[in-house]
């Protein structure tokens, strides 16, 4: 939808509507900021269902489903199969969201129903806390927040600020045996 060659030919277009939450390739077209083309994107729509893949995920992780079921399909019963100590539960654990926009707040929002302290950094200083996220930090806290977190979920954009923002000095500073789950785009993260 948003190609040099579509927006040059849709001389009238004002609005361009994406189908995903990523608006910044989009919005860093020439044609889009010269004619002042307005960009919105999915953010808020598609927050609730990538918050729950992110629960998902979270649970597949801390109660050893990676092991249990391709056990349970060859209908193995190995009660050892999964030390007790990877079965964790969420109660009572730090979940820390970089990057508290749309689809962040949804997680934070999921994340406190199971029982966890929610932690969040973002650009914006200026929004409100939600009631039901324990801190909002700057960008700059990031490694002390990290470091405390048990469960660490990017929701950033990507932008210039959030390229490689995931890199080994960021997974140094992590908790010891934290998790870290990226809905955010691929490029903030330095495989």
């Amino acid at each position: 939808f948003c190609e040099p060659e579509v927006l040059a030919a849709g001389r009238r277009i004002r609005w361009v509507q994406l189908y995903s939450a990523g608006a910044t390739p989009c919005a860093s077209e020439p044609l889009v900021r010269e004619r002042g083309i307005v960009v919105t994107n999915m953010q808020r729509i598609s927050g609730p269902e990538i918050a729950e893949h992110v629960m998902a995920m979270l649970l597949v992780m801390n109660r050893g489903f990676l092991t249990w079921l391709p056990l349970q399909q060859r209908a193995e019963w190995r009660p050892d199969a999964v030390a007790m100590p990877q079965l964790r539960e969420l109660r009572g654990r730090t979940l820390l969201v970089v990057g508290l926009g749309g689809i962040g707040t949804e997680v934070a929002r999921r994340a406190h129903g199971l029982g966890m302290r929610v932690t969040a950094t973002r650009a914006s200083a200026a929004a409100p806390k939600p009631d039901f996220v324990d801190y909002v930090g700057a960008p700059g806290e990031l490694a002390n927040l990290a470091s405390a977190a048990d469960v660490v979920v990017n929701c950033t954009p990507l932008l210039p600020s959030t390229t490689a923002l995931f890199d080994a000095d960021f997974f140094a500073a992590m908790k010891p045996g934290g998790y870290f789950i990226n809905v955010g785009r691929g490029k903030s993260v330095v495989q």
